[in-house]
């Protein structure tokens, strides 16, 4: 009777159960129906009724933006309109154009940069030049994306193009042949200092692990003490090219990254498939806080397995993954569909989208829901937070007139000028300006327009504002007077006192305009202070075992301070924002 009597119990509790979950799942198709049919009958009232025509397509995009707006930035609704942008923002790089960027100023249109090997360098369009007209479409009042269109078109097709380069009197005519233009995902490989491998890595797009295997394969021809790989400012991409990157490294069936969502058939443990090719040299990955996603794969992941040494500073903190789902019509969703955790078992996910606050704002991971994790030697290493390094170098911020210079397009401007006055210069590497150069570009400036505003400036004029408005500036005046003629002084020194900043950006530009990307990069070689402690730390064999081992201050990594303490920096951060 017992035994009957649980059967009973348990087939009542099942089938309540049962009902539950139908109920649940009735009300919850319901509720969409009902909403859907709601969103549709607006949609058509407004269509109808609306005082002026509208745009339809634009009007329900601004429906799924504001819907998908509450979740995360990296879930996205993209028409078919945008299809062709979004495959080459984030799938492949390849498309037919002619191998150049363009800006666009005054609603005049200019070619920012060329890239070697395509039709524009080989028909000597040059940063600088102003386009006029595409095929005899004249450019003047159209925007980026509708000069990209015209510039773009199917391989071998014949564009017509016409120049005014400043210093020369009539207007150039050119015609090339579109080529189909690859960007690489490794914008450059060499060698650097110290007999050190160098990768610059810029996106993990499609083939990203094959390019980076064809560095490495190269750089390895001239015995290299180590190798460096660059993953600053790179936001990411695919996450199966990041683990072959890693296995690149790494031997086979050494797990490199988890992902886990909701769907349990989404989760998935990705480990290395075969072979490395360099498992043993000494590499250090660069990073900053442009630094994202996939990229934070791989540093984290090499991090975790005490494989390399990462110097820069503290990366994005973006610990999401997402998949692309067709809709009707062409388009496409792209949702995150799941977090990812590195060898260690760390996601480095930073905000938490899921619990905004009452206005919508985003808030980061509280440092009391950190959680620490262990490399293979046992060092410390936290999530939460992005992928700390394990040697960080303080971040250069312009001043103000750099930034200034940059923005007006002055840096720019004179490097174009310079080029059509010198016919050649030294190799990229050691090309440098003299002081009489630097002179000359100060003399440049003159009569120009790059006013602004330092940070003491704003400041000072707030210490005014509020002492007039509280009736106690004349009792300050004087002092104000005499403070602000002083900042004065000091500003009109700026070019001199900021001297070294502003000459390596204008040698970084001048430089690309004679060896292109190859040369900003090789160009910036001396100046670059993380390039520097990677070689260093490689030649130090001492410092090396120590890092990777976790010895004294290296057996903690990116450790969470203090909730004040967070609190202090975040205002700091927001004060200073202006100037990263």
């Amino acid at each position: 009777m017992n035994i009957k009597k649980y059967k009973v119990q348990f087939l009542v509790t099942g089938i309540v159960a049962a009902a539950a979950i139908t109920f649940s799942f009735k009300d919850d198709l319901f509720q969409i129906s009902k909403n859907l049919d709601v969103f549709a009958s607006l949609y058509k009232e407004v269509n109808i009724n609306y005082v002026d025509d509208i745009n339809s397509a634009k009007m329900v995009k601004t429906g799924v933006d504001a819907m998908l707006n509450g979740l995360d930035p990296y879930t996205e609704f993209v028409p078919e309109s945008e299809i062709e942008d979004y495959k080459l923002h984030y799938i492949s790089t390849q498309y037919g154009g002619i191998g150049a960027s363009i800006f666009t100023r005054d609603e005049k249109v200019y070619i920012s940069d060329v890239f070697t090997g395509f039709p524009a360098q080989k028909n000597d369009v040059r940063a600088g030049d102003q386009v006029l007209k595409i095929n005899d479409i004249t450019l003047n009042g159209k925007n980026n994306e509708e000069v990209s269109q015209l510039l773009k078109g199917p391989k071998g097709a014949p564009i017509k193009i016409v120049l005014k380069r400043p210093g020369e009197a009539n207007p150039i005519e050119k015609t090339l042949l579109r080529d189909e233009i690859k960007q690489p995902n490794v914008s450059y490989y060499g060698m650097v200092d110290g007999n050190m491998g160098y990768i610059k890595l810029d996106k993990f797009l499609e083939r990203s692990a094959e390019e980076v295997n064809t560095a490495l394969t190269a750089v390895k021809k001239n015995n290299p003490a180590g190798i460096i790989l660059d993953l600053r400012s790179n936001g990411g991409g695919i996450l199966q090219e990041a683990v072959k990157i890693v296995n690149l490294f790494v031997p086979k069936d050494i797990k490199v990254v988890s992902q886990m969502g909701k769907i349990k058939e989404k989760n998935y443990v990705y480990a290395t498939q075969s072979a490395p090719v360099e498992p043993n040299l000494p590499l250090v990955v660069l990073v900053n806080n442009r630094s994202a996603s996939a990229s934070e794969i791989v540093a984290g992941t090499l991090q975790d397995l005490d494989r390399a040494v990462v110097i820069g500073q503290r990366s994005f903190g973006k610990g999401l993954v997402q998949q692309s789902f067709s809709l009707p019509y062409n388009s496409l969703v792209k949702i995150t569909v799941a977090k990812y955790y590195t060898a260690s078992g760390r996601c480095v996910q930073e905000l938490d989208y899921a619990h905004r606050k009452n206005d919508g704002s985003v808030v980061k991971v509280a440092d009391s829901s950190i959680h620490e994790f262990k490399t293979k030697n046992g060092r410390s290493v936290y999530d939460g937070s992005g992928v700390s390094p394990d040697i960080e170098i303080k971040r250069d911020k312009y001043a103000r007139i750099t930034q200034t210079l940059v923005g007006k397009l002055l840096i720019f401007d004179y490097a174009t000028q310079y080029k059509n006055t010198h016919p050649k210069i030294a190799d990229a590497r050691s090309f440098a300006l003299t002081d009489a150069e630097y002179d000359d570009f100060v003399k440049y400036l003159s009569g120009k327009d790059y006013k602004y505003t330092t940070v003491t400036e704003t400041l000072l004029n707030s210490l005014k504002t509020q002492a007039t408005t509280e009736k106690q500036f004349g009792e300050i005046q004087a002092e104000y007077e005499s403070l602000r003629s002083k900042l004065l002084a000091s500003k009109g020194n700026d070019l001199k006192q900021h001297k070294q900043e502003i000459k390596e950006l204008l040698e970084n530009e001048i430089s690309a305009r004679y060896y292109y990307e190859k040369g900003r990069y090789e160009t910036h070689f001396k100046y670059d202070k993380e390039l520097a402690e990677a070689i260093k730390t490689m030649q130090d064999k001492t410092l090396l075992t120590s890092v990777l081992t976790g010895q004294g201050k290296y057996k903690t990594i990116g450790k969470p301070q203090l909730a004040a303490m967070a609190v202090k920096k975040d205002a700091a951060a927001s004060d200073n924002e202006d100037e990263d």
